[in-house]
């Protein structure tokens, strides 16, 4: 392994990294036993080629930098198996004699030298080492067999097991008895591999869900990338069953139960990740349709500064989640980011000093440090009676998942006036509409005031493919739209932009990064609203919503539209993306 204070001290010298990020970097290698050099990587504190220069200067080992569309050869590729080069993260990219290039993120890893002496030793072959980024390791593993290629062998051995079976189930459109699928349950059954597939690879996909779907004559399986679903495979309806049973059983759920929905969750290891599957089915005409929520720490939990907070909206932020009570109150739809906003908050809010208690449904992912709680309603344990028992933990930081109802917004406000920092969401179009919903939901306005500190409205953006997008001059039509949203913008917001007509903005063309679809991952808009004495004013007289927002523009607050704008001019997002999730 790389002597990490060597390493670290170089980044220094070279004025990559200060010396507070270098102990800060030391110490989060050792809590999350990774290396210093997995953190910077994760921080994107200092760029991947830069990184891997470094090492070639400390190892004497050259650099192989993959082009975009270079393809490695299969017989090559194939030389090394799929799952030991993810574990160990090398790759074979050439052969030339005898001799096979190999390139490795961590040469200095022991294990990982000892893995390609005992396989190229059974081929007799020798190995050169190359320092490869992460970013390479990632576009060379998307070269093993594909999807397709992998459930086409893995429907064969299917077929060949359980043909008399699938005939008489096809015939039937029915499901059979679960139960009887006896040979399934068997570590090696061939149904086993196929649904660890369809997992495998919709976690690589970065998909957040998966639904499988039964159909007439197909198991339809959809994959939600970026917020939207599209199809990644139709199966064969005769594993149909098969699948639902290997679910259950994995979930713990009742195998001969198809009336009613069930829910349930597991864990498993993909790609030396520990993933949370949250398991939901429902009966349809057609058989159980089951949806499986994704969990993944590792993209999942984001700091405030990868949400996509910038300017004037990253400062109030910063500012009011210090303040010792109050309420901040994120809104938006279903799927808009929300709860992953409020666990960056609380992963800045989550000090030893502090007893944070959380109340969710459900717990998405656990945080170290933090008291949470997951409510169940069948059993009477609501958001409210939570809530109420909550306040007897002695906490000083109270999340509540959502306000949904008259009790929990008012136990919530009590909460906020005796002097407990409360987070929450509501379901609003705008940071505006909070005030108007609480009302609603029956809160006495002049609590509202002294107990509301910060509103945040919120969506989630497609993000570009920095791969693949390009800079092209805004049409007529586009630049008015740019010159529309930047019209009304703060006037200090404004004088710090560096953009001026004509405008440019970027489109993305596809690529093999993306796999061809010009997105790579979403970014948050924001809006976001501070309790002032002039909303304070209007609260307590007339709380209208024209008033709001009148008062807001005088105020300077940046909308959604506006941030959208902003980041279509920075190249995150597309102008087509910002003009659909901010449609009024």
């Amino acid at each position: 392994m790389i002597q990490e204070e060597l390493f670290l001290s170089i980044l220094i010298q070279r004025q990559l990294i200060s010396e507070t990020q270098a102990k800060q970097i030391l110490q989060e290698a050792k809590s999350l036993d990774k290396r210093a050099e997995e953190v910077i990587y994760s921080k994107k504190l200092v760029e991947e080629k830069t990184v891997a220069q470094i090492k070639s200067e400390l190892f004497k080992l050259p650099i192989k930098f993959f082009e975009k569309n270079e393809i490695i050869p299969r017989d090559v590729l194939h030389l090394i198996p799929e799952d030991t080069a993810r574990h160990y993260k090398f790759i074979a990219f050439k052969k030339e004699e005898d001799t096979l290039s190999i390139g490795m993120v961590f040469p200095d890893d022991i294990r990982a030298q000892e893995a390609v002496k005992f396989i190229l030793n059974r081929l007799n072959l020798k190995f050169k080492v190359f320092i490869i980024t992460p970013s390479d390791l990632k576009l060379a593993l998307s070269q093993y067999q594909t999807f397709i290629e992998e459930f086409n062998q893995l429907l064969s051995d299917f077929q060949k097991k359980f043909a008399a079976q699938a005939k008489k189930e096809i015939s039937s459109y029915k499901l059979v008895d679960l139960e009887s699928t006896q040979g399934v349950v068997s570590e090696e059954a061939p149904i086993i591999k196929l649904f660890a597939s369809i997992l495998k690879y919709a976690v690589r996909s970065r998909a957040s869900d998966i639904h499988l779907e039964p159909e007439r004559n197909v198991l339809r399986v959809r994959f939600r990338i970026d917020g939207n679903l599209s199809t990644a495979l139709s199966l064969p309806l005769m594993v149909h069953p098969a699948i639902i049973s290997r679910i259950k059983i994995m979930a713990n759920l009742k195998i001969d139960e198809t009336r009613i929905p069930q829910d349930g969750r597991f864990f498993t290891i993909v790609d030396d990740k520990e993933i949370d599957f949250r398991i939901s089915t429902f009966p349809t005409a057609l058989g159980e349709k089951v949806a499986i929520r994704i969990l993944d720490p590792s993209v999942g939990l984001k700091s405030i500064h990868e949400l996509g907070l910038e300017g004037k909206n990253l400062e109030i932020l910063e500012k009011e989640v210090l303040k010792p009570y109050g309420m901040i109150l994120i809104t938006g739809p279903t799927g808009s980011g929300k709860t992953t906003t409020l666990y960056a908050i609380l992963q800045v809010l989550n000090q030893e000093k502090v007893n944070i208690v959380s109340l969710e449904d459900p717990v998405e992912y656990t945080i170290e440090g933090i008291n949470q709680s997951q409510v169940l309603p069948e059993i009477g344990y609501t958001f409210a009676r939570g809530l109420r028992h909550m306040v007897r933990q002695d906490p000083d930081i109270i999340m509540v998942g959502e306000i949904r109802d008259k009790e929990t917004a008012e136990l919530a406000v009590q909460s906020a006036l005796t002097g407990h920092l409360v987070l929450s969401t509501l379901h609003t179009n705008n940071a505006i509409g909070v005030i108007p919903r609480l009302i609603d939901l029956g809160v006495e306005p002049f609590l509202i005031p002294s107990s509301l500190n910060l509103m945040i409205a919120q969506r989630l953006a497609r993000r570009l493919c920095p791969d693949c997008k390009v800079r092209v001059l805004a049409n007529e039509v586009e630049a008015k739209i740019i010159e529309e949203g930047l019209k009304d913008l703060p006037l200090q917001t404004k004088e710090k932009l560096p953009f001026h007509p004509p405008y440019y903005i970027y489109k993305s063309q596809g690529c093999q990064t993306c796999n061809k679809k010009g997105y790579l991952g979403r970014i948050g808009l924001f809006e976001i609203l501070q309790m002032t004495k002039e909303v304070e004013e209007i609260v307590l007289t007339q709380p209208s919503q024209e008033k709001l927002t009148n008062e807001a523009k005088r105020q300077g607050m940046i909308t959604l539209r506006q941030d959208g704008i902003i980041k279509v001019l920075e190249g995150v997002v597309s102008l087509e993306e910002v003009l659909s999730i901010t449609a009024k």
